[in-house]
């Protein structure tokens, strides 16, 4: 418990500098960074398998771009989302889990990898209201090359992530991940690169 709450004090410290007083949000404006979007790009076999097993989930028209509007009030819902999901879940890679290299899944048995945990926060997020095109599944890629998943959610204070490698919810330009590619805005079926990350993965793990 006591580590939680310094990771939640680490979090909020770091809220300071991310969430503005409206009065200098002019001023701090030009320090607001979205990632650089290339072309249409190769749908991720996890997502393409996930919907086949999940329909309902990847149904539905083209929308419009929406971002979400960071205050106070959604910034510490974010938060609470991605701590609750990462202490509720215990880490596993895909092949202990079910025996293959790379499934996607919600982790209803507790149990899960980092599309997992991505999957859920943005399931709960969803479930409280916020908007789908705001929430994108994102492909990264570690330090040593390794893939990985994170969810991007796009505010009008720009872009920030939630990790399962991290309680702290921060600007992704604070992260140590590559940005290869994630899900378009205008459909979550669709998926677009992202400048500068490289080649996909062949897959996503931890």
């Amino acid at each position: 418990m006591s580590g939680i709450g310094t990771k939640t004090v680490a979090a909020l410290a770091l809220y300071s500098v991310i969430y503005i007083a409206p009065a200098e949000r002019a001023r701090a404006s030009e320090q607001i960074v979205y990632a650089a979007l290339g072309p249409e790009t190769s749908i991720p076999f996890g997502w393409l398998d996930f919907c086949r097993r999940y329909p309902g989930e990847c149904v539905g028209s083209a929308a419009a771009p929406r971002d979400i509007d960071l205050t106070a009030k959604t910034y510490k819902e974010i938060q609470s989302v991605n701590l609750f999901v990462n202490h509720s879940i215990q880490p596993v890679s895909d092949m202990d889990h079910w025996g293959v290299v790379d499934q996607w899944d919600y982790p209803t048995d507790g149990k899960g990898d980092c599309e997992d945990f991505a999957l859920a926060k943005r399931r709960l997020l969803i479930a409280r209201g916020y908007p789908r095109q705001a929430l994108l599944m994102t492909v990264v890629k570690e330090a040593n090359g390794d893939g990985h998943a994170v969810l991007t959610v796009r505010t009008n204070r720009g872009e920030l992530v939630l990790d399962n490698m991290s309680d702290a919810v921060r600007p992704w330009t604070l992260t140590p991940y590559r940005f290869v590619k994630r899900q378009s805005q205008l459909d979550p079926n669709v998926w677009v690169a992202l400048e500068g990350g490289g080649p996909a993965p062949i897959y996503v793990s931890r």
